[in-house]
């Protein structure tokens, strides 16, 4: 347990962005489910667009880093539609 005012702050604050980051990671892999779930052309090319959003935005934050992000969008353009 931390004795310092400083220390017990930054339990606090890492507890805070822990349970950010996990849900910014959550909704990640649900749009990626989601996007190898779609079973026409239209509805892959709509989850396509949410997953860039979704990358985009966990990159912007820090979530994630935007070289991963680019890694999977590239992964996910390569991907055949049906």
């Amino acid at each position: 347990m931390p004795h310092h005012k400083s220390c017990k702050k930054r339990l606090l604050t890492a507890a805070k962005s822990t349970m950010f980051n996990r849900q910014i990671k959550s909704r990640i892999s649900t749009a990626l489910k989601n996007f190898n779930k779609a079973d026409s052309n239209e509805a892959k090319e709509a989850e396509k667009k949410m997953v860039y959003s979704i990358l985009d935005k966990a990159a912007k934050l820090g979530v994630i880093h935007q070289n991963k992000a680019a890694n999977l969008k590239s992964k996910l353009h390569k991907v055949p539609l049906k």
